[in-house]
């Protein structure tokens, strides 16, 4: 069984805050059948937490139980037509390298969420997203080991896809590991330009393609967020609220310069990070945890920074946007 368990681990490596702190159990598997083996064996007992590379997670505490991550990280194709390709991806891919992977590959569809942190199995469930793309528009299924040693399939309509939300995130799911994702990409020519910086980007650097198209994005993430080697982050720490038409009219008239977006389900997105400048935040700090003096919406650890400390930046900034726009921001980042 290639499965690796260390007692009383450091937890810094698995999360991009950079928090120090530990877990009781840390477990690493090299397949489902190590996964399985390990669940059967009855250690289950004990609390339990399956991370990919930590980048949407805060520790506020030593975590008392066993932390599971996976090794599995194999890229497997399936089945390739002369239109588009289906992937079968190991859920302990980094997600970056797996972008990277398939534009030198010519396949369309992941170029847009270039040098988002984490994992191909965290991707799945938590719906990453950027610049108009988001992993459920690739997604095909999802496969999952459970405690009680079930093997499970979800299909993307299973998964029932919202913003920076699936099924996996429910707590009746939560003894789901997810442990291969199958993602099916086009290889003809299609491009998700609707974002002005991404176009403009693309065009200096000399037009439409995928390398250029990956590149962009890079460089206007590089541009805006702290690179996480450097300053521990999760990158956007509050979802964007989505509120009513109404709510929103009530808004717009005290605040005409609000941005916004329409949302397909009939509501108005309004980007949190807007919402927390206008609260004075920008590049404001508590201690050691600060708002990023680029992006409001990121959360910093600008050296030995605790999770309670992120924590409490995170309620003074939400209270302050509750305050004045009566808005409630919901943490994207999930807390321990």
């Amino acid at each position: 069984m290639s499965v690796e368990v260390r007692p009383d681990s450091s937890l810094k490596p698995y999360n991009t805050f950079g928090i120090e702190t530990t877990a009781a159990f840390l477990v690493e598997y090299d397949t489902e059948e190590d996964l399985l083996d390990m669940c059967e064996s009855g250690g289950m007992t004990l609390p339990w937490l399956h991370v990919g590379a930590g980048s949407n997670l805060l520790f506020t505490r030593p975590f008392p139980g066993m932390v599971f991550h996976s090794r599995i990280r194999d890229i497997e194709v399936v089945r390739e037509t002369a239109d588009d390709v289906l992937l079968r991806v190991g859920g302990g891919v980094i997600w970056d390298e797996f972008v990277a992977h398939c534009v030198r590959n010519g396949w369309y569809g992941v170029e847009n969420l270039s040098l988002i942190p984490g994992e191909v199995g965290a991707a799945a469930v938590q719906n990453i997203g950027a610049y108009g793309v988001e992993a459920s528009d690739v997604v095909e299924k999802v496969e999952t080991v459970s405690f009680s040693g079930r093997r499970d399939v979800f299909t993307r309509e299973d998964c029932r896809y919202a913003y920076r939300w699936s099924i996996f995130k429910q707590a009746d799911m939560r003894d789901r590991f997810v442990t291969r994702v199958w993602i099916r990409l086009d290889k003809k020519e299609a491009y998700k330009l609707g974002y002005g910086a991404v176009e403009r980007e693309v065009d200096r650097l000399g037009g439409r393609s995928l390398p250029n198209v990956r590149q962009a994005v890079i460089n206007i993430r590089q541009s805006k967020l702290p690179d996480p080697k450097v300053m521990g982050n999760a990158g956007s720490f509050f979802m964007n609220p989505v509120v009513s038409r109404e709510c929103f009219e009530r808004l717009a008239a005290r605040f005409p310069d609000m941005p916004h977006y329409e949302t397909p389900q009939a509501g108005v997105k309004i980007p949190a990070g807007w919402l927390i400048e206008q609260c004075g935040w920008k590049g404001k700090s508590l201690g050691r945890a600060a708002v990023y003096d680029r992006q409001a919406l990121v959360l910093v650890n600008k050296g030995g920074a605790t999770g309670n400390e992120i924590l409490a930046l995170s309620e003074a900034v939400s209270q302050s946007v509750e305050e004045k726009f009566g808005i409630v921001l919901k943490p994207e980042v999930n807390i321990y």
